[in-house]
């Protein structure tokens, strides 16, 4: 049985501040691997702006070929929209027996009691927390496993990624090299 951190998110796109929170969970956590779990639709977020999912999973798939212990799921795309952790979860618990953590910014603490059945969720699963800029860590859920990581902050967002291509900028050395070469492919950026 392995130790799966699965760190959620839109990817859109992901960025190398992703990677090096990924990593930093594999140095210092207790996974043997990180899933990176791309969400078609984030229940608190629109979906104004977002690329094609499928571009996502394929950015994220081409970002970690080169880390056996990174991976792209597409978990979600097969479950009701929008992507609510605790059915994946479930759904994950019920198709291995591996056990399974949540990675996650501290920006998400102060919303956490506002997931889906948040109580359940927090029964079967921990958190694994780490720094974002300009964020505390509160946590609202006195149920909740929470593990507070002091993780390196790198002040990259895919907000400011995506306000650069909007502006014609570049994103070079803040998306990894795969995943913008799939961006110039598509016609998103240019160089």
């Amino acid at each position: 049985m392995a130790h799966i951190g699965l760190f959620f998110g839109s990817f859109n796109p992901i960025h190398t501040g992703h990677l090096a929170v990924a990593q930093h969970m594999l140095n210092y956590g207790p996974f043997d691997a990180v899933w990176f779990v791309v969400s078609p639709q984030n229940p608190f977020k629109g979906n104004d702006g977002l690329l094609p999912q499928q571009l996502r999973l394929d950015m994220v798939k081409a970002a970690v070929a080169d880390n056996p212990r990174f991976r792209a799921m597409d978990i979600e795309f097969h479950l009701p929209i929008p992507s609510y952790t605790i059915q994946t979860m479930e759904h994950l618990r019920e198709k291995s027996e591996n056990q399974y953590s949540i990675i996650m910014g501290a920006d998400n603490l102060n919303r956490l009691h506002e997931w889906k059945d948040i109580e359940k969720l927090c029964s079967i699963t921990d958190f694994h927390v780490y720094q974002r800029q300009g964020s505390g860590s509160e946590n609202k859920m006195a149920t909740a496993s929470i593990h507070l990581y002091d993780t390196p902050l790198i002040d990259i967002s895919a907000t400011y990624i995506r306000k650069l291509m909007k502006d014609h900028r570049s994103i070079r050395y803040l998306v990894p090299d795969a995943a913008r070469a799939l961006l110039i492919k598509h016609g998103y950026i240019s160089e």
